[in-house]
């Protein structure tokens, strides 16, 4: 089963420049095979190692963090779950057109302290589902004052965001052998 990275903040607006060579080689020091990246954003499809697989997040956000210099959050989800989540998101059943959607992965399993509220622009909608949060953004992922810095606090954990052609394109890639 294949398993995919997402790294947030990494190749935005010139800033924080990971190469991708230079992070599929990170990943294969780690012990990781089969390692490929999709896109320049930070999008890893990987075999995880068979030995110490647990703390594999730790030990890859450090490992990125001693090659580039700077931290880098990650979220781990492997290749079933990437399928569910492209099959049950609640947007596609009202008919929304893909390139409005986008979905935000929750690192940990969210601590909710109160009911979910959102700063919604026009037609905007948010529907959260165990660690995934779908957004209908009807004028973009620029133009919405849903961050990932809010969902980081509203969830209390780390959240990055990917559009629905890049979740898709993933799936397809952890599928692969």
């Amino acid at each position: 089963m294949k398993t995919i990275a997402l790294l947030r903040g990494i190749n935005v607006g010139g800033n924080r420049k990971v190469p991708m060579a230079d992070l599929r080689e990170v990943f294969e020091s780690a012990g990781c095979t089969q390692v490929a990246t999709y896109i320049q954003s930070g999008n890893v499809i990987f075999a995880p190692p068979t030995k110490r697989a647990k703390n594999l997040h730790e030990r890859l956000e450090a490992a990125i963090a001693e090659r580039f210099g700077f931290p880098v959050p990650l979220v781990l989800r492997d290749g079933n779950e990437l399928s569910a989540i492209a099959t049950r998101n609640p947007f596609l059943k009202r008919g929304s057109e893909a390139d409005r959607l986008h979905v935000g992965f929750l690192r940990d399993p969210p601590r909710l302290s109160g009911p979910l509220t959102f700063p919604l622009g026009p037609g905007e909608a948010v529907e959260h589902i165990g660690q995934d949060i779908f957004l209908h953004l009807p004028a973009g992922v620029a133009k919405t004052k849903l961050t990932n810095t809010l969902f980081d606090r509203t969830f209390q954990t780390i959240c990055t965001v990917r559009n629905w052609r890049t979740v898709l394109a993933l799936r397809d890639m952890a599928a692969e052998t």
